[in-house]
């Protein structure tokens, strides 16, 4: 049930279905806050790059609007500012958890040793102007996306049955939404199989049901996104 605080905030958030914007909208929903979203997609070309500049100077999604009117851009500061706000949402480690530590550890090693490659891979002539040198660009971009997610795997606590333990977090939903990039899941499960479950228990949770069949749906159909 949410809180009066939580039921009556409302936000706006930019960013396509499936993007980074994802597991914003994910914890917002559970949260119970009130959310708009704008649908925009930087990675399909210069106009909509330039519709997000209006937004975001960086042309990059995720970007909120806060209830107060201050616009917040980079997914994991959201998520963890989300997660301290609503404390009653259970959907992070208070500052004086002993899971603190851990839970900021991973929330910023997501973006900073995985996210980041996409900026490369959603226009590989930003880096790699030759056209017949970015074939091997993304075939090693996504080789360094599976490796990370194995380090990760390797030295995160055994899940039980989510990451943090018992609850989930911010974390998981981060984890979850990501795991269905490039290289894919069928990947992530084999590099990845401690957090394997977790993702899974994710994607079946009941509360996120109507929100994931409506803005990121799922198919291990490998012809399908996430595949």
């Amino acid at each position: 049930m949410a809180s009066p605080s939580a039921s009556s905030d409302r936000y706006t958030l930019y960013g396509a279905p499936g993007s980074g914007a994802t597991p914003i909208h994910a914890a917002l929903t559970l949260i119970g806050a009130q959310v708009e979203t704008v649908d925009m997609s930087p990675w399909e070309g210069e106009s909509e790059r330039e519709r997000v500049a209006g937004i975001n100077p960086m042309r990059q999604v995720p970007a909120l609007v806060l209830p107060s009117g201050e616009v917040m851009t980079e997914s994991a500061a959201i998520l963890i500012w989300l997660g301290d706000r609503y404390p009653e949402a259970g959907l992070c480690p208070a500052p004086s958890d002993p899971l603190r530590t851990r839970y900021l550890r991973w929330m910023v090693y997501l973006p900073a040793s995985i996210y980041s490659m996409f900026w490369v891979r959603d226009d590989p002539q930003r880096l790699v102007p030759d056209p017949d040198a970015q074939a091997a660009m993304l075939e090693r971009s996504a080789e360094r996306i599976a490796h990370c997610w194995h380090l990760m795997d390797t030295q995160i606590d055994e899940p039980a049955p989510y990451l943090l333990g018992d609850k989930l977090s911010m974390l998981d939903l981060y984890v979850t939404v990501m795991s269905r990039w490039t290289p894919g899941r069928r990947r992530f499960y084999r590099v990845a199989p401690r957090m394997t479950p977790v993702v899974r228990r994710v994607d079946a949770e009941p509360r996120l049901a109507a929100f994931w069949a409506a803005r990121f749906p799922f198919s291990l159909d490998p012809s399908a996104p996430g595949g």
